[in-house]
């Protein structure tokens, strides 16, 4: 809302323009998250406490962490609901509500919640720490994760190359005389096309790449630049005619009325149509890039996966969300391991989002993310707000409503990013978690014996000794260091 009123106030106040930088619309929805939950937070708690919506604390099989959390019992939970509420209102805000990948990650964001949520009122009824049965609880992961995959089967994540760089080039020499060539018959060909609209300092730049071994980079971009400016500003379909040998995504889109494409659909057509009349020049789009997974640490490198990908995506839902809330057992433990994550992924948001970062970094370059940073800053916001009142001792539990909504967003954002692979060290934490809980169920089952003191891995340190605000701070170091190694890979491509 403060985007679109603003635009409209741009012609009176010019100073209005800084709201369209995704930068500090993101920055205005982490302090609004933060101070939303401020302000929503008591309400919400004095009214879980009045429905008596407590945290019921378990005396069986271990006796010593029962004895440690036993002051705990009655503190209200469903607090993922100061989240929740505190995330809409601050992207209702601060969003441009037109991207759809916005509203992908906010839906699947909510549609954990409402899983968590039910999960929550079934044990407030009960009075009892038992929710959804297992089976139950799966089954709306499950069905979650299939509407997500099953949606960016049917209606891909714009992935693909769009934007001619100087690694599509395969050969300069070549690229300079077929342009200079054509420069008799401008408006005859794809080549002639570009080579009127170039600038005399692009043609000049062209000439010399027939008389050097080696056109020197700061040259290529300034000539990519004329040629990506070609492909944004004019229709290069009106000199190319769609053959049957074309490429199926160049027939799909000749198909369609050219006035009924977006914008970056038209930039694409252009793509497809340069690189089928300049074959062996512009080096051809990765197909079917939305089902494929990139490989960290690897150029150019990606699993293809074709259907499938959804089987994948749920996957990554279902652990995620899993993992988090396995981990949300000490108070700010699963709050302040979330906000780690969710910042690391914004952060890779508006990487994607840039042509320039994501070319240099070799990354799917991902247009449409860029409102993600803006999603992912309104739940860090909410993320510390939430903290507020979950640090030790605790005035309130996220519970089943914040941890799975939770998990599904920093899942999410990992899927619409294509950075799947990287999720494990991003996550590096929640998987420690998981990993430790699966190690000692195995290994129970197995061989009888136990490998921790007890699982998930936050209470085998509680039992060590170690304090509930110890066992808190030091799993968020160990979260941010794998943060910071999972920004690192990005280079090492």
């Amino acid at each position: 809302m403060i985007f679109y009123l603003t635009q409209m106030l741009l012609p009176h106040f010019s100073a209005l323009d800084v709201f369209k930088y995704h930068t500090v619309r993101a920055g205005g929805a982490a302090v609004t998250g933060f101070l939303f939950c401020l302000l929503v937070g008591p309400k919400l708690i004095e009214m879980l406490r009045a429905l008596k919506v407590g945290q019921i604390i378990k005396k069986d099989h271990v006796a010593d962490l029962h004895a440690l959390h036993k002051s705990k019992a009655g503190t209200p939970t469903m607090g993922g609901i100061i989240i929740l509420l505190s995330t809409v209102l601050s992207l209702l805000l601060w969003s441009t509500l037109t991207n759809r990948l916005l509203w992908v990650a906010l839906g699947m964001l909510l549609l954990l919640g409402a899983v968590g949520f039910i999960d929550d009122y079934i044990k407030m009824r009960r009075k009892h720490n038992d929710g959804l049965s297992a089976r139950a609880k799966f089954a709306g992961q499950i069905i979650s994760g299939g509407l997500l995959g099953l949606y960016l089967l049917f209606f891909p994540i714009t992935v693909s190359e769009i934007w001619v760089g100087p690694r599509d080039i395969q050969d300069w020499d070549k690229l300079a005389r077929v342009l200079i060539a054509s420069e008799e018959a401008p408006e005859r060909s794809v080549e002639g096309r570009i080579w009127a609209a170039l600038s005399e300092e692009d043609q000049a730049v062209l000439r010399l790449a027939t008389e050097v071994k080696f056109l020197p980079r700061e040259y290529q971009f300034e000539v990519l630049s004329g040629i990506n400016a070609v492909l944004n500003q004019h229709r290069l379909d009106e000199v190319y005619t769609v053959g049957e040998d074309d490429a199926a995504a160049l027939t799909g889109f000749a198909a369609q009325d050219y006035s009924d494409l977006n914008a970056q659909d038209r930039v694409r057509y252009n793509r497809l149509i340069l690189e089928a009349a300049l074959p062996g020049i512009v080096a051809p789009s990765v197909p079917n890039l939305h089902t494929k997974v990139g490989v960290p640490g690897f150029k150019d490198f990606h699993i293809p996966l074709g259907p499938f990908y959804v089987l994948f995506v749920i996957l990554i839902i279902v652990g995620v969300s899993n993992a988090v809330n396995l981990t949300d057992g000490l108070d700010g433990l699963a709050a302040g391991t979330s906000i780690v994550s969710i910042l690391t992924f914004a952060a890779i948001a508006y990487v994607v989002s840039r042509a320039d970062w994501s070319y240099y970094l070799y990354l799917t370059y991902i247009p449409e993310a860029s409102e993600l940073f803006v999603f992912g800053a309104a739940l860090l916001g909410t993320g510390l707000g939430f903290l507020w009142f979950n640090a030790h001792p605790a005035e309130v539990f996220m519970g089943d409503t914040g941890s799975l909504a939770l998990g599904g967003a920093i899942g999410t954002m990992a899927i619409l990013t294509k950075q799947e692979l990287l999720l494990p060290i991003v996550a590096g934490l929640f998987v420690m978690e998981a990993g430790s809980v699966l190690i000692q169920v195995g290994s129970y089952k197995l061989t009888g014996k136990r490998v921790f003191r007890m699982a998930p891995l936050h209470h085998h340190f509680e039992l060590l000794g170690w304090s509930e605000t110890k066992v808190t701070l030091r799993f968020w170091i160990i979260a941010f260091i794998f943060a910071l190694l999972s920004l690192t890979t990005l280079k090492l491509r």
